[in-house]
C-alpha cells in the first residue's frame, strides 16, 4: 500500500487545516462532553477517520464503519447527543437522520443500476459521432454533465457521465478527469433547487429558486476552469474515440427506462417539495420513487442486479461518514458573511454538507447563491467530499485515493476559488430572504459586499 507523500499529502493537510478552525470554533457553547483544550474529543476522532480514509484508500470501508461504531459508542458513554444522552439519545438521533440516510442509500444503489442501463443502451457508443475528436470532446462531455445535473440529481449526472466516459475513452479514464466529472455534476446542481440535496433543503425552507440561481455564475466559471485542464489530462492519457463503435445500435427500450426513472425522480422531488413539504422529512420519497420506477420497468429490461453488492459497499462507506458527521457537536456557524460561506466550501470537502447547510439555514443571513455554490461545489475537492464522488468511485475504484485526487484534480480547488471570487466581484454578497420560521439572523451579519469592494 502506498501512502500519499509530498505535495498531495501537504494539500490534504491544507484542506483539513482550512476546515478545522470552523468546526472547533462552532462547537463552543452548549457542549457538555470531554474536550482537548477547546476542541471536543468527537472532532479528534472524526479527524482520525478522515485521515484514515485519505491514507488507507484500500481499506476505506473498514475505516469508515469502524469510525462510525467508535464515535457512536463514545457518544453513548461519554458525550450526550442533541437528542439526549445514552442509548436513548442515540436511538433518537438515528430516528432523526434515517430519512437522509435512507434516501442516500436508495439513490446510490438505484443510480448504479441506472448508469449500467444507460451504458448498455449503447447511447455512449454512438456519441463519438457527435463529439469533437480532440480534447474538446472531453470538455463537451463535462458540459453535458453540468447541464444534466441542473435538472437531475447530481449523483445521476455523475454516474451517466462516468458511463459515457467509460465507453468513449475505452475504459481508460484519468483520475483528473474523474475529478472533473464530479466537479461538473456538483457545479450543475449548485444553481438548481432540484440538482442537489443542499439546494433542495433551501427550497424546502422557503428560499426562492431565483436566489439560488445566481450560483450558476460561479459554477459556470468553475466548470470551465477545471474542465479544460481535466480534458487535456484525459486527452494525453487516452484520447476520445473518433468514430462511433462499429455495429452500435441504440436500445430505445433501455433509453426509455432511464428516462422513466429520471422523470419519476424529478416529478416526486418537485411535488414533495412544493405540495407536501411538511412531510418531506418523514419518508425517503425520492429514493422510493427511483426504486419504484426501476421495479416497474423490470418486465421490459432486467437491471444488472449483480452490481448491487459493490454499490452497497460504497454506499455503506458514505453513510458511515454522514453518520459520523451528524454526531459532531456543531451548534452554530460563525457569523454569516462571504468569508464564512467561502470557508464552508473547504469544509464541505471533508465534512458532510447536509448538516452544514441545515445550520446555515437555521442561522439565516446568507446570500443563498454563494452558500449553494460553496457547499455544493466544495465537496468536489476530495473524492469522498460529495455523494457524486463516492458514487463515481464505485465505478472507478482507482479514484479512492485522496493523494491522487488532490494531485491530479488540483484544478478543482483552483476552480472553486476563481469561481467564488468572480461571482463576488460581479454581484457582491447580499444577505437574502430569511428561511421559513426565522425572523432575524442568528447574529448580525457584516455589511453587504458590493462588487466594487473586491475589484
Amino acid at each position: 500500500m502506498r501512502l500519499p507523500t509530498g505535495r498531495p499529502a501537504l494539500s490534504l493537510l491544507a484542506v483539513l487545516a482550512c476546515a478545522w478552525p470552523g468546526l472547533a470554533w462552532s462547537a463552543s457553547g452548549g457542549f457538555a462532553g470531554p474536550a482537548i483544550g477547546p476542541v471536543p474529543l468527537e472532532f479528534i476522532l472524526f479527524a482520525c477517520v478522515l485521515a484514515g480514509v485519505a491514507l488507507f484508500h484500500h481499506h476505506t470501508l473498514a475505516v469508515a464503519v469502524s469510525g462510525a461504531v467508535v464515535i457512536s459508542l463514545y457518544k453513548i458513554v461519554f458525550s450526550p447527543f442533541k437528542t439526549g444522552a445514552g442509548l436513548a439519545g442515540w436511538a433518537a438521533h438515528l430516528g432523526h437522520e434515517w430519512v437522509i440516510l435512507s434516501n442516500l442509500l436508495l439513490l446510490l444503489l438505484g443510480f448504479a443500476l441506472l448508469a449500467d442501463l444507460f451504458e448498455k443502451s449503447e447511447v455512449p457508443a454512438v456519441l463519438p459521432k457527435f463529439l469533437p475528436d480532440d480534447w474538446k470532446g472531453g470538455f463537451v462531455l463535462l458540459l453535458l454533465v453540468f447541464v444534466l445535473s441542473s435538472f437531475l440529481d447530481n449523483i445521476a449526472a455523475a454516474m451517466i457521465g462516468g458511463a459515457i466516459a467509460h465507453t468513449v475513452f475505452r475504459g481508460k479514464v484519468h483520475i483528473g478527469y474523474l475529478a472533473g466529472i464530479v466537479a461538473a455534476s456538483n457545479a450543475g446542481g449548485a444553481g438548481s433547487v432540484v440538482g442537489d440535496t443542499t439546494t433542495t433543503m433551501m427550497w424546502i425552507a422557503g428560499i426562492s429558486p431565483l436566489e439560488v440561481l445566481e450560483a450558476f455564475i460561479a459554477s459556470g466559471v468553475a466548470v470551465v476552469i477545471c474542465g479544460i485542464p481535466a480534458s487535456l489530462q484525459q486527452h494525453r492519457y487516452s484520447p476520445i474515440q473518433k468514430d462511433a463503435a462499429e455495429g452500435a445500435h441504440i436500445d430505445w427500450a433501455r433509453v426509455g427506462i432511464v428516462a422513466f426513472i429520471l422523470v419519476a425522480a424529478i416529478v416526486v422531488n418537485v411535488l414533495v417539495n412544493t405540495r407536501f413539504n411538511a412531510v418531506s422529512d418523514a419518508f425517503p420519497f425520492l429514493g422510493a420513487a427511483v426504486w419504484g420506477a426501476i421495479l416497474m420497468s423490470t418486465a421490459i429490461r432486467q437491471p444488472t442486479w449483480s452490481l448491487l453488492p459493490g454499490a452497497l459497499r460504497g454506499s455503506i462507506f458514505l453513510l458511515s461518514l454522514v453518520l459520523c458527521a451528524s454526531m459532531m457537536p456543531v451548534e452554530q456557524l460563525p457569523a454569516a458573511s462571504w468569508q464564512t460561506a467561502f470557508g464552508l466550501g473547504f469544509l464541505s470537502a471533508v465534512f458532510d454538507n447536509i448538516p452544514l447547510t441545515a445550520l446555515a439555514i437555521k442561522q439565516g443571513g446568507y446570500d443563498w447563491g454563494f452558500l449553494a455554490f460553496a457547499v455544493g461545489f466544495g465537496g468536489s475537492m476530495l473524492w469522498f467530499g460529495s455523494s457524486a464522488g463516492v458514487a463515481l468511485s464505485n465505478m472507478y475504484p482507482e479514484a479512492r485515493s485522496a493523494g491522487l485526487w488532490l494531485r491530479h484534480g488540483w484544478h478543482v480547488a483552483l476552480a472553486y476559488v476563481v469561481g467564488y471570487f468572480v461571482m463576488l466581484s460581479l454581484i457582491g454578497f447580499h444577505p437574502g430572504s430569511q428561511p421559513r420560521g426565522i425572523t432575524a439572523p442568528a447574529s448580525t451579519p457584516p455589511a453587504a459586499v458590493a462588487p466594487a469592494a473586491t475589484s
